[in-house]
């Protein structure tokens, strides 16, 4: 059986996309589509507040993108020395409190040491960081979206954990998604499941695939990377057949493989 994933493939020079490999073996035919662009802004001012770890409580991270800005600036020598020379070993005295794996791997990568990325969701970081922090203390940098969700903006605001949020990239749709949907339609018809990754990919994506797959769109199940995601399928009216129990190759690959099973029908 055939499952579409509306994602970006995981980097090349990495191996195989993970989640093409974990529903390979389950004998699940798997393609992905890559739904967003990013662009991202403000890194001057981004690495000017990095230069300044004295001012913050810490850090944190909910994206991969966020770290990719910070990538984009250590490009640059004399930020990459001033990183490698001081700054790490100062942000390292303090949390990086991340979401997921993905996002804590990019961490390490940059030097610095991951807390909370079991949390797999932002409501659960919001709970973690919570149990460790002080009401009124340094705020935590947290580099974001323009679309961030306000989930763990407002409970830690709530429990008078500053915050100081700060956008450093843009989502838009991926230039070539109408074409890359309607191509993957016309070749290998529609497939038995369809896997969301981000709310914005509901959003960029529902409408043409619910129109490609015509009469047959009541036959697909509807899967989620977690719980946001499939806040938003739910929004949008669609039934979802599974949510991943965490956003894990692994994890969603049995999620989907047990909506598949025939009980499920």
């Amino acid at each position: 059986m055939k499952v579409l994933l509306l994602k970006d493939p995981k980097d090349k020079d990495s191996g195989p996309d993970p989640y093409i490999k974990e529903l390979g073996s389950y004998s699940l035919e798997a393609t992905l589509i890559p739904v967003l662009s990013f662009e991202f802004t403000s890194l001057d001012s981004l690495f000017e507040k990095l230069s300044h770890p004295e001012c913050y409580g810490g850090l944190v991270f909910t994206s991969p993108r966020a770290l990719e800005a910070i990538k984009i600036c250590l490009k640059e020598k004399s930020k990459k020395e001033a990183w490698s020379k001081s700054l790490k070993q100062m942000w390292n005295i303090k949390p990086t409190y991340v979401v997921g794996k993905a996002t804590a791997s990019l961490v390490e990568e940059i030097g610095l040491i991951p807390q909370g990325e079991k949390a797999g969701n932002a409501e659960k970081l919001a709970e973690y960081i919570c149990s460790r922090e002080k009401p009124n203390s340094s705020a935590l940098l947290f580099p974001c979206g323009a679309l961030k969700r306000e989930v763990l903006p407002t409970v830690l605001r709530e429990k008078g954990i500053p915050l100081e949020s700060f956008t450093v990239y843009q989502t838009t749709q991926h230039p070539d998604l109408q074409e890359s949907l309607s191509s993957y339609f016309s070749q290998q018809g529609t497939p038995a499941s369809v896997v969301f990754f981000s709310p914005s990919g509901v959003r960029f994506c529902l409408q043409h695939i619910q129109k490609l797959s015509g009469d047959l769109i009541n036959q697909v199940k509807f899967a989620a990377i977690g719980p946001s995601t499939a806040e938003a399928l739910q929004g949008a009216g669609v039934a979802v057949s599974c949510t991943a129990g965490s956003p894990t190759p692994r994890d969603l690959a049995a999620a989907i493989h047990g909506a598949l099973q025939p009980q499920h029908c």
